[in-house]
């Protein structure tokens, strides 16, 4: 994929929710939710401050990220739907290893 966004802007893949509630029970199609979990793709370089001095992003490829529900436009890039926001929309980063460890 040739695509670098601008910027404080994040390219994020969705991941996909569980089909089944924790009580066993499958939830069709329309009635999930999309998910307001994704993956960073791929990150714009940042922002310049007051002295043009690039301010690197918090965020980079391959963290697992929570974002708000109406965050991000949706666009189709080789057939797959992805977003693009702004690091300012993304609420926080998972932490895979804790996340494992909790379970």
């Amino acid at each position: 994929m040739a695509f670098k966004p601008l910027h404080d802007r994040v390219l994020v893949r969705r991941v996909e929710s569980e089909e089944k509630t924790s009580g066993g029970l499958i939830i069709p199609d329309s009635a999930k939710e999309k998910p307001q979990e994704g993956e960073v793709v791929s990150v714009g370089a940042g922002t310049r401050d007051d002295d043009g001095e690039r301010i690197a992003l918090d965020v980079k490829a391959g963290d697992r990220i929570l974002f708000g529900k109406w965050s991000g436009t949706e666009i189709t890039l080789d057939g797959e739907e992805l977003l693009i926001m702004k690091e300012s929309d993304i609420l926080g980063i998972i932490d895979g290893d804790k996340a494992a460890k909790a379970a």
